[in-house]
């Protein structure tokens, strides 16, 4: 039997309306009954997000896989907080199903900030030293007793091998549109990449909507659903999908990245790349562009860094 984990079938999502999250905070806790509820633009996949008042969000899975990771941050996020350099969300209550809602959900403060963007970045080396900086502190943080990989994380933390299947498929679609065989080379480089097996808190999706700016520098860090603890190289995955080449090398060097978890963290990026490519073949929208963007990103970056690997050496 096969070790690799199965990711099963896709969630089927439910849909959440702000008349649902109004009747669930009045039932459940009424001192904020009297709060207006809007949707939140852009609040998530895994997760419907409302503004609960000015100060506050509500935020309610959308399946019931996602929904694994409601009692997981209830419990660490709390533990975790006071040990990191910059805020994370802290959660102010749990609500239970009603209304016709059927998991499990939590209030947490509003974290203000804007997500971040090339574009929004004031200085993308000292934006790659934070951030690194950051992980280095979740990653120093005792993993005893902490949430292996499982499917309230999707497996993040534990094998690569795990997204294979979807990697192949993307590869057989995409062929003829990119250079698969470069980008099969790649994924089976991440594959054989050995994890020395110590483990350390990750947070599992960093990402640009989940960096929070202020005045262009790194504020906040948010959702944390797929963190835990085992292998943190699916957290290298941004050095491909948002930093600058110069803040690329900068953030590597700061997490003191070896040559093996560089290959892992570049394997999770072109697992999302790739899938994402799939899904957008032919279009012209943003994310579609974004995701080329990005490929062409780990395409150089490889290709560059096996160049360097072969120079003969002078003097």
């Amino acid at each position: 039997m096969s070790n690799t984990p199965d990711l099963g079938p896709v969630p089927q999502r439910i849909s959440v309306e702000a008349e649902q999250v109004r009747r669930l905070v009045a039932e459940q806790f009424p001192r904020w009954a009297g709060l207006p509820v809007q949707p939140v633009a852009d609040g998530g996949w895994d997760n419907w997000t409302f503004h609960l008042g000015a100060e506050m969000l509500a935020r309610l899975p959308s399946a019931p896989e996602y929904a694994l990771a409601v009692d997981k941050e209830h419990r660490w996020l709390p533990l975790l907080a006071p040990r990191l350099p910059l805020p994370v969300p802290v959660p102010l209550a749990k609500g239970q199903p009603g209304a016709c809602y059927p998991y499990s959900w939590s209030v947490y403060p509003w974290l203000a900030g804007e997500p971040a963007s090339a574009d929004r970045i004031a200085d993308p080396v000292r934006f790659a030293v934070d951030l690194a900086g950051f992980l280095r502190a979740l990653r120093s943080i005792d993993p005893a007793d902490g949430p292996r990989p499982g499917k309230h994380n999707w497996f993040r933390g534990g094998t690569l091998r795990a997204y294979d299947g979807e990697v192949q498929n993307a590869l057989a679609k995409l062929d003829g549109y990119i250079d698969a065989d470069l980008a099969r080379e790649i994924w089976r480089s991440a594959l054989d990449a050995r994890w020395d097996g110590v483990e350390s808190w990750f947070h599992g999706d960093v990402a640009a909507g989940n960096l929070l700016l202020s005045d262009g520098q790194l504020a906040a860090v948010i959702d944390f659903g797929t963190c835990g603890t085992g292998d943190p190289a699916c957290d290298l995955a941004i050095a491909w999908t948002l930093l600058t080449a110069e803040g690329r090398q900068a953030f590597r060097g700061r997490l003191s990245a070896g040559k093996a978890e560089w290959a892992r963290g570049r394997g999770w990026a072109l697992w999302k790349t790739l899938a994402t490519c799939a899904c957008t073949l032919g279009d012209d929208a943003g994310n579609a562009i974004s995701a080329r963007r990005v490929l062409g990103e780990i395409f150089s970056e490889y290709a560059t860094g096996r160049r360097a690997a072969v120079q003969p050496a002078t003097g």
